[in-house]
């Protein structure tokens, strides 16, 4: 778990993003500290409205830097202007915000608390189907919080899922520290059954899966690209974090699975699904990698072209075993991690490139938007931008019909059919 402090510069909108990233690091088990001297991660939301603006941000970029372990910067000077902190040089990673809260996690599982029950955020239901998790990563501190898996009942947690979907949820998010290993701790593998069983429930909903380690997925890879398959409630979106493309880093990791597990998980929702969305967390410098790993991460990546891909740059955290090992200079977390967050734009970029001209259907609006548009999701989960959502009668829950007229990258934009 993060120690995180975050100080939000400019309009509304800047402010409504730092709300939404407090809220998934609330949600993943961080919490807020008063001061940056205090904090693991420092998190700088910028405004470039006017230069003098501009030169508070670098003097304030450069104070964090050296207060923090780790700085993130986001917003608007960030995004149009992050060759700026580059230039001054500043050591923080320049995000967009809705990259930001899986950046500070640092590839750790997400935390769950002890008493954590669904909850309904607008039409978005929360669903924490089990705690703990079976792994040992070397660099997690979140292990010491949560212990082994312990997994409720399927029916447990299905009438869960019944009671989000009752009181209005329409879209479920399956969530955990390790959705993959749900029911090892009874000696079954049943999250594809678990998630069977929630596509049976009656309504008019679609059901996200949340992290699921590799080594987890590879034991029921069939079975579980089979039931992404055979219901249209299930989002075809897989987060399935590798971390490193090298066996000999993933070993001093200590992550269970192998750089072959993780690519047949993929090779098996390739040949069984037509359109999907493979998503992964890839950790740049751990303090072992070698040049030669690295160059095998970017290989890997090449490869299996995830259409969403987080890039964290190795940090200790407190009381873990790989705290212990000589770090990277930080030059050179720096340049493997630029490296491979340009080919992920690149990758992510070409993605969304083809959806264009496209059509798809049945497309959910989740979430409001900046000024009047929305964010709504498709079939694979892919995030598609409808504005002036106003004008054309869209509501949050809705499904509607698109058609892709252009892309930005990491996301679609799309206009009511």
């Amino acid at each position: 778990m993060a120690r995180y402090h975050i100080e939000t510069y400019g309009c509304t909108s800047n402010r409504g993003e730092s709300r939404e990233i407090e809220r998934r690091l609330r949600d993943a088990g961080h919490h807020q500290v008063e001061g940056p001297e205090q904090a693991d991660v420092a998190i700088l939301n910028t405004c470039t409205v006017v230069e003098k603006t501009e030169r508070n941000m670098l003097r304030r970029a450069e104070e964090l830097a050296d207060e923090t372990a780790d700085l993130f910067i986001t917003g608007c000077m960030a995004l149009a202007q992050g060759e700026e902190f580059a230039g001054a040089g500043i050591d923080g990673q320049v995000l967009h915000w809705d990259e930001v809260p899986d950046a500070v996690t640092n590839g750790e599982c997400p935390t769950t608390t002890p008493d954590a029950e669904p909850i309904l955020e607008g039409v978005i239901g929360i669903l924490p189907i089990a705690r703990g998790c079976m792994s040992d990563c070397s660099y997690c501190i979140t292990k010491q919080a949560t212990g082994k898996i312990d997994s409720p009942p399927i029916e447990e947690n299905v009438e869960k899922a019944r009671a989000l979907v009752h009181a209005g949820a329409k879209e479920i998010r399956i969530t955990g520290q390790d959705t993959g290993v749900y029911g090892w701790d009874t000696g079954e593998r049943t999250l594809h059954e678990l998630l069977e069983r929630i596509c049976a429930i009656d309504g008019d909903f679609r059901v996200r899966v949340g992290m699921a380690n590799p080594k987890g997925v590879h034991g029921i890879r069939e079975e579980l690209a089979d039931v992404f398959a055979e219901n249209d409630k299930l989002y075809n979106f897989l987060h399935a974090p590798v971390q490193s493309g090298s066996n000999d880093v993933l070993g001093d990791m200590r992550r269970q699975h192998q750089v072959g597990e993780y690519v047949e998980v993929v090779e098996t929702f390739d040949s069984t699904l037509e359109y999907w969305t493979l998503s992964t967390d890839f950790i740049v410098g751990f303090p072992t990698e070698t040049e030669r790993d690295h160059e095998q991460s970017m290989a890997l990546l090449r490869e299996t072209r995830p259409e969403k891909l987080n890039v964290t740059r190795f940090s200790k955290r407190p009381g873990t075993d790989a705290a212990e090992m000589k770090g990277l200079g930080g030059t050179v977390k720096k340049e493997r991690s630029k490296a491979m967050s340009d080919l992920k734009l690149e990758i992510v970029g070409e993605a969304y490139e083809e959806m264009v001209g496209e059509v798809r259907e049945d497309v959910l609006v989740v979430e409001d938007g900046t000024a009047d548009s929305v964010k709504c999701r498709d079939g694979a989960y892919r995030q598609i931008i409808v504005q002036n959502a106003g004008d054309h009668g869209i509501e949050i829950g809705d499904f509607i019909d698109l058609e892709i007229t252009g892309q930005n990258t990491v996301y679609a934009f799309g206009e009511p059919l």
